[in-house]
């Protein structure tokens, strides 16, 4: 019902597609930039539904227990459990976001790298290194509100050198526009 609900919202108000049909899309970490608004959930949904992807997000264990499971699940929500266990110091999150790759075949997972919907000019790298770790690509996701065009820029293939690949990475979001202009920012570090 929620997914019927965010793909009429998606065609009612024009938005379209743009992004090019690719088995890497089954298995990537897939970032979400720029995040301006809530409005970006269900766009970012709406997108995922109609390109055929199964949009998963990570969310804290407790907030995947009854009633919210029943919400959360369908749209995607995958429960983590960063409780260490005894005697033993808390889990990283990128550990546990790689882990979730090797538990399963297909896995999109998406990250909103800014980290919040203010404006914030260094972005988390947390992504990257959860790419490099599952040795899987990083999909450059993207919901342009002036275009109102929604979907992947490119999949990109982390080399290991962290500063030159978030340049290229930078240098992909320079023109898109999110909801709130005045909101979004590049990581300032890599252009």
């Amino acid at each position: 019902m929620i997914v019927a609900i965010c793909k009429f919202f998606y065609w009612i108000q024009g938005w379209k597609l743009e992004y090019t049909d690719s088995p890497d899309l089954h298995r990537c970490v897939m970032m979400a930039a720029p995040h301006t608004s809530n409005w970006d959930f269900p766009i970012t949904i709406a997108a995922f539904r109609k390109m055929g992807i199964p949009l998963k997000f990570t969310i804290k264990k407790e907030w995947m227990k009854f009633p919210f499971n029943l919400i959360i699940g369908p749209l995607g929500g995958i429960g983590i459990d960063r409780n260490p266990e005894p005697g033993k110091p808390r889990k990283n999150m990128v550990d546990v976001m790689a882990g979730l790759f090797r538990k399963r075949d297909e896995l999109c997972v998406v990250v909103t790298p800014e980290g919040t919907r203010k404006r914030s000019t260094q972005w988390k790298t947390g992504f990257y290194y959860v790419a490099l770790r599952a040795k899987v690509p990083i999909a450059l996701g993207f919901c342009d509100y002036k275009r109102k065009v929604a979907g992947v820029l490119e999949i990109f293939y982390p080399s290991g050198d962290v500063d030159a690949d978030m340049r290229i990475i930078m240098s992909k979001y320079t023109d898109i526009s999110g909801k709130y202009p005045e909101l979004y920012s590049p990581d300032l570090r890599y252009v």
